[in-house]
């Protein structure tokens, strides 16, 4: 079955959908996304991305020209087309389509969006089963006076420059700095650390992403009664860290042993990363088998 794409009000299989060499989210980066993560053929906390897209999108001055419930119809709508249980979509809008050269957002035409909806492809099991490793990036994370760690753009290069870092020793993932030096997140995935029975995240002042799975991890760990701190973080925190782990609407929630090859706690998943793992996976209605994703 040939996956259906959403692009501007119309569904195309997935070899005729297309945009313009001109959009100005393929020339400059310019536009903003949300990636949305499906669960027996809903998409989970769809109100919450479509509420954050819709920041991003004012926050740079591009307006979007559906409704939010409009918007989420059409996620909704492009999950069950392509008869999909647990999925991911990626909600993408431009800035339009422009004359080129020049990067002018007035000349670009009206907005363009996009949804995609496919199988998700998560890290291997062992990472959830083991844990698994991470190193610190010396790529930054782009300062909030320059572009806001908050608006979740389509530039994503500073990431992935991080993320190649990463790969290059080895890990799935690397951890970003801050310009001050302090931790600010990974480069898909916000971070968390135990110390001492108490979980602490950076603040969003550290220049973080606002992750929707990372709320839901502080919902989590306050119902369980685990005191939670939102507070600067910083590598020498990490590695004294009892347990540490990432969460991301696709990763879910990650357990890390060793960071920049000191081991972290016992070198395995802790007690507070297990409880976290299994009240989330409570929240969804039980752990989804990998069979199922394929």
């Amino acid at each position: 079955m040939q996956s259906k794409v959403f692009i501007n009000g119309q569904y195309f299989d997935e070899q005729d959908a297309r945009i313009s060499v001109f959009d100005h989210g393929l020339l400059y980066g310019n536009g903003v996304f949300e990636g949305i993560r499906c669960y027996r053929g809903e998409p989970f906390r769809l109100a919450e991305h479509i509420d954050r897209l819709f920041d991003s999108a004012h926050s740079i001055h591009l307006a979007i020209r559906l409704t939010k419930d409009e918007l989420a119809a059409a996620v909704a709508e492009t999950v069950k087309l392509n008869e999909l249980q647990n999925a991911y979509v990626r909600l993408v809008v431009t800035r339009g389509t422009g004359p080129a050269p020049g990067f002018d957002p007035a000349w670009a035409c009206e907005p363009s969006i996009i949804i995609i909806a496919a199988p998700i492809s998560l890290y291997p099991p062992a990472a959830y089963e083991q844990g698994m490793k991470l190193v610190t990036a010396s790529t930054i994370r782009n300062p909030d006076a320059s572009v806001s760690p908050r608006v979740k753009s389509l530039n994503y290069l500073n990431n992935i420059l991080a993320k190649l870092e990463g790969m290059n020793a080895g890990c799935a993932e690397a951890i970003m700095l801050n310009q001050h030096g302090d931790v600010a997140e990974c480069t898909a995935d916000n971070i968390f650390v135990v110390k001492t029975g108490e979980l602490r995240t950076p603040a969003i002042d550290a220049g973080i992403l606002v992750g929707i799975t990372r709320g839901i991890v502080i919902d989590l760990a306050t119902r369980e009664n685990i005191p939670v701190a939102e507070t600067c973080v910083t590598r020498y925190d990490l590695y004294t860290a009892d347990e540490c782990f990432i969460t991301g609407s696709a990763a879910e929630i990650v357990p890390i042993i060793a960071i920049d090859d000191r081991t972290i706690g016992l070198g395995k998943p802790g007690p507070i990363t297990r409880r976290m793992i299994s009240a989330f996976q409570e929240l969804i209605g039980g752990p989804i088998a990998n069979d199922a994703i394929k």
